[in-house]
């Protein structure tokens, strides 16, 4: 509870999650936090992207979007190489598009300035 944290949409402040349901630490190269658990505001479509560069490069996954103003929010992993293979079938949010409000201190902050607490379901 020390820690707790509401994530938003960074284009309308649509809640989207929170930090109770994060469940592993961002990888190398990839700028997101791990969730198991997202709210309904929250939607991707049944198609699949590949990643043709960057640290998704050759993986597929499902585009996440806010569902009250569309913006991309994060993706979920369909297909990786093993070094990604523990975020497969996971909610990763894009550090970038999202806002985090902490509860305890009542502040607003960027999400790729907070830290959460070492949870890892990689193995």
């Amino acid at each position: 509870p020390e820690e707790c944290a509401v994530f938003h949409c960074r284009s309308c402040w649509t809640v989207l999650g929170d930090s109770l349901h994060v469940c592993g630490q961002e990888p190398p190269g990839l700028s997101v936090l791990v969730c198991f658990k997202v709210t309904s505001d929250v939607t991707w479509k049944d198609s699949l992207l590949v990643g043709l560069e960057g640290a998704l490069l050759g993986c597929a996954y499902y585009l996440l979007s806010c569902r009250s103003c569309g913006l991309a929010v994060g993706f979920i992993l369909y297909s990786s190489g093993s070094d990604l293979a523990h975020l497969r079938g996971l909610f990763c949010f894009f550090k970038d598009n999202i806002i985090c409000y902490l509860l305890k201190s009542q502040m607003i902050i960027e999400a790729s300035k907070v830290n959460f607490p070492a949870v890892t379901l990689k193995e």
